[in-house]
């Protein structure tokens, strides 16, 4: 049987990813039901991003799951001095599954290449499938169907959009990005002409008008993790703060909105979203975050042969 890894959302069919998703909450609701799936298993977690929410998911999906987690620092490991596809046949050999957190997907697909076991994409610049996974998850359990509802990305399009965009229009719900500036190392063209083709993507810059019928508006960071206290980015932050100031997530935005709202994290308080709306009673964030755990062990239970 040939391995399956989970690079992006471009080769998972719409039953693959319900089915993750109807796993995760199946999992969430009884996780006792799975605690030694995956006993003397081992992911390696290879990571040259920083993290938070990826590397304690994972780490915890496979305690629960009976099995266990290497955790790699990039900058501490010897794939800073060789060939990325050498160290990753190595490294395959040892382990069951691997996740790598890194910043171009030009190297993730090397990795997926060499690796003789699943390779899950924990982030690059141009997807987040993982996070994907989990914000539908998360919206399925608020409103118990992903098919016909509309979901609205507002800020900048960029990994995490591209994933929604993928994820949203595969298992039936519209999707509008409002999005003023793009992320050019994470522009897909062929996703967007593949997906404008479903009738269910859309782009826009009026915001107002595109969330007058949503039931759903979702944001990111302005700036990319990696660069947001970097002065070497001081200007372009400077750019993007000033253009999509108007695209802010705030009270007077969303006023009288029955509407979820999402955002993946870490996030960046008074800039895409202000105070009062990420503890607002519509906000699902804290549980789109916590989400990721059940995700990824229905992720890892599917690529190891479990489910």
């Amino acid at each position: 049987m040939n391995k399956k890894d989970l690079l992006t959302l471009k080769d998972w069919s719409r039953e693959d990813i319900v089915n993750i998703i109807d796993k995760a909450i199946a999992i969430k609701e009884s996780p006792e039901k799975y605690a030694n799936f995956l006993e003397r298993r081992t992911l390696a977690m290879l990571f040259q991003k920083t993290s938070t929410r990826t590397r304690v998911s994972f780490e915890v999906a496979m305690t629960q799951l009976g099995g266990h987690a290497i955790y790699l620092d990039w900058r501490t490991t010897n794939f800073t001095l060789a060939e990325i596809e050498d160290e990753i046949k190595y490294l395959s050999r040892n382990v069951d599954i691997i996740m790598a957190r890194l910043f171009k997907h030009i190297d993730l697909e090397k990795t997926a290449r060499a690796s003789g076991v699943p390779v899950i994409n924990g982030c690059t610049e141009k997807y987040h499938p993982c996070q994907a996974f989990s914000d539908l998850m998360t919206i399925k359990e608020k409103k118990g169907r992903l098919e016909g509802l509309k979901l609205v990305y507002v800020g900048v399009q960029n990994n995490v959009c591209n994933s929604l965009i993928n994820g949203c229009t595969k298992v039936g719900m519209k999707i509008t990005v409002v999005t003023p500036i793009i992320h050019e190392p994470s522009v897909d063209k062929e996703l967007i002409k593949e997906t404008e083709k479903s009738g269910l993507y859309q782009a826009t810059l009026d915001i107002k008008k595109a969330i007058d019928e949503a039931d759903i508006i979702y944001t990111d960071t302005w700036v990319d993790m990696e660069l947001f206290l970097d002065p070497k980015f001081k200007k372009e932050k400077e750019m993007r703060i000033k253009k999509l100031k108007p695209y802010q997530l705030n009270e007077s935005l969303l006023k009288g909105k029955d509407i979820l709202i999402m955002h993946d994290m870490p996030i960046h308080e008074g800039y895409e979203i202000t105070r009062a709306v990420i503890e607002s009673s519509h906000s699902i964030i804290f549980e789109q975050a916590e989400n990721r755990l059940h995700g990824e062990k229905a992720i890892l239970l599917r690529l190891l042969g479990m489910m």
